[in-house]
């Protein structure tokens, strides 16, 4: 079974994001960058999958600029067999990348695309379903345990009410939450094994996919800073607050 996994470059999740004094854009000038947290995930499952025999071969791939290479390098590192890269300097919506998965799963024709469930950029929750939908295949998001077997993948995933289980078939889209696994770090040794694994770059025009925007942003703005709180000494004072002061009952 062959795995796809798409990885997105992103500001470290440890780095506090600044917006820029125009407000056009987020600031990533001199900034950290590391590979999505939900896709380390994916990563980690699919190459667990392989090392129990149930996959053949994880194949990582990423939409973006040149230096998303050093995301599929660690990706490679971690236990990914290959990489492709699908260069570009165009700002990539949801829909664009959905299409340029789909152009890449179309070639490879992999029996699963094991992703995270959202990118901690835009949050927008949107690749693996419109995915799914662009090539007519089963989904199953949020997925805190995937089991594979006899050409079915069982899901079990995380919804507002408490878990549910569901069994789609293969091939199949995947998206993982964060009670999937904890990821693996990269060692040295295979940080090195992986300068010599092949990387593919191709091109949206080479897969006949057009990304032109189709959404633009006004303005990014700062949230407001939250003013701080204020104790009270019992019940009664509490009331009062919220009836005379916050208004909300």
């Amino acid at each position: 079974m062959k795995i796809l996994v798409p990885v997105k470059r992103v500001v470290d999740a440890n780095v506090r994001v600044r917006v820029k004094a125009d407000g056009s854009a987020v600031d990533i000038a001199n900034v950290k960058m590391s590979m999505n947290p939900f896709d380390e995930i994916s990563v980690e499952e699919a190459v667990r999958m392989k090392e129990a025999g149930v996959a053949t071969e994880v194949i990582a791939v990423s939409c973006g600029v040149h230096v998303c290479q050093e995301t599929l390098r660690t990706a490679m590192a971690v236990g990914a067999d290959r990489g492709v890269l699908v260069e570009t300097d165009v700002e990539l919506q949801p829909l664009a990348v959905a299409k340029l998965l789909k152009a890449l799963v179309d070639k490879e024709q992999p029996q699963l695309v094991l992703l995270g469930k959202q990118a901690i950029d835009d949050d927008a929750n949107q690749v693996g379903q419109m995915l799914a939908a662009l090539l007519g295949w089963p989904q199953a998001t949020f997925a805190s345990q995937v089991t594979v077997e006899s050409g079915k993948a069982t899901v079990t995933r995380e919804i507002d009410g408490g878990l549910e289980t569901i069994e789609v078939d293969l091939p199949a889209i995947v998206t993982a939450d964060l009670r999937l696994n904890t990821p693996r770090y990269a060692t040295l040794p295979n940080i090195m094994k992986a300068k010599k694994k092949t990387l593919d770059v191709v091109t949206p025009d080479a897969l006949g996919v057009d990304v032109t925007p189709r959404l633009t942003t006004l303005k990014l703005a700062e949230p407001a800073k939250r003013e701080a709180g204020v104790r009270v000494a019992d019940a009664a004072e509490l009331v009062s607050k919220l009836k005379n002061v916050a208004q909300v009952i």
